[in-house]
């Protein structure tokens, strides 16, 4: 059962200008705490209440019923920008979105309006146990439900969810649902034991005997492999830019980390000529390489994030081709910001030197949290979809992954 459904009310008067401040508050104050936290590996209790707090678990949601009413380029933004103070902060914010956001793609208005007032008015937090990869779960009939059995091995915001999106075989065909974590029967495990995403809380689930009611179900069971609407596929491209950003968070948190500890620490090295570190030529033409290559990365997500936004405005009228585009430019920007993520996340320690790898400053985390999670899905594959988008005039097939 989640510990984190507490009530946490927030104003209705939040705007755009308070939520970026209250998220590079936090930031910075993850910032300092990130190697402790790192350190400990536990699930985020606190973090997510201060999210709560700050009301950016409700960013995305319509101003009218209280939230802050941002569009997908400003809450990509709220994410990188906690993803440079710990990581795993902002992919959970990120995730937080996606799942949350999906009842409005997928659910009829009613019952989307009902459960957005619903997480809105008592501050939710929304997870998922989806991946497809590791189907495991499964309902069956009982009196007038189901109840749901069976584990998934990873379910990130497994301790601190309030919601969950899930899917589970019932008879020969699939479902998906909502559900709150607080009924009887789930049982987030204490097993994340990665070397990276260390509060991301990305460990295992079981259910059992869990409760499920059809009020609770996503649309009719359908056979496994039947097409979604295109609306309802949103989710993909849209969790593809959540990666992205706390990729590219990340890296800004590492080159951020390495900075501030050559103005104070870094010696100059002996042949160099200057007497200050910070005066290095080396040093000098790495931090500007990196920061081009990190202004550029956050160029292309936003310009991304803005083309799938566009054609996420369109609602039922989308249509598959004009998905496909935006999930190409979303799967362009996956590509760049990993490779700029995992390239400066090790060559921060070019400007820092030897001395920097003791473990009291942990500078290895930015490293390890993006390699944990860039093996998600693999990268030359969306590398492949967009050389098919570009060369072939394919869009990507429609998946969980793409």
């Amino acid at each position: 059962m989640s510990q984190s459904n507490v009530l946490f009310a927030t104003n209705p008067g939040t705007t755009r200008k308070d939520l970026f401040a209250s998220a590079i508050e936090i930031s910075a104050d993850l910032s300092k705490r990130a190697a402790e936290l790192d350190r400990e590996g536990r699930p985020p209790f606190a973090e997510i209440i201060k999210l709560k707090k700050a009301g950016l678990l409700t960013a995305l949601h319509a101003r009218e019923i209280g939230g802050g009413g941002l569009d997908w380029v400003d809450g990509l933004r709220l994410v990188r920008i906690l993803a440079r103070g710990e990581s795993s902060i902002g992919q959970l914010l990120g995730y937080h979105f996606v799942n949350s956001q999906y009842v409005y793609w997928a659910l009829d208005p009613a019952r989307a309006d009902a459960l957005g007032q619903e997480t809105v008015a008592e501050n939710l937090y929304w997870g998922a146990a989806v991946n497809p990869r590791d189907p495991g779960l499964a309902l069956t009939r009982r009196s007038n439900g189901y109840v749901l059995n069976g584990r998934k091995t990873f379910s990130t915001a497994a301790h601190v969810s309030d919601y969950i999106n899930a899917n589970a075989a019932l008879d020969d065909k699939v479902v998906g649902f909502t559900i709150r974590t607080n009924r009887p029967g789930y049982i987030a495990n204490d097993d994340w034991d990665n070397f990276g995403q260390r509060l991301s809380d990305s460990g295992s689930v079981e259910f059992r005997d869990f409760p499920v009611y059809a009020e609770d179900f996503v649309g009719e069971p359908v056979a496994p492999d039947a097409a979604s609407s295109v609306l309802s596929t949103f989710n993909t491209p849209l969790i593809q830019l959540v990666f992205v950003n706390f990729y590219l968070g990340t890296a800004e948190g590492a080159l951020q980390a390495a900075i501030d500890y050559v103005r104070s620490t870094t010696r100059p090295w002996v042949t160099s000529g200057v007497e200050r570190a910070a005066d290095d030529p080396y040093i000098l033409e790495r931090v500007g390489e990196f920061t081009a290559s990190l202004k550029a990365a956050a160029a292309l997500a936003d310009s991304a994030a803005a083309a799938v936004q566009t054609e996420l405005a369109k609602g039922h009228s989308v249509t598959a081709r004009e998905r496909g585009a935006a999930a190409a430019e979303a799967y362009a920007a996956k590509v760049h910001a990993t490779n700029v993520s995992l390239d400066i996340t090790s060559r921060v320690f070019e400007l820092t030197g030897a001395r920097s790898t003791a473990d009291k400053y942990r500078f290895d985390r930015f490293w390890r949290n993006v390699r944990t999670h860039t093996l998600h899905d693999p990268v030359f594959y969306k590398a492949k979809e967009v050389g098919e988008f570009v060369l072939n005039d394919k869009t990507p097939d429609v998946s969980l992954y793409s």
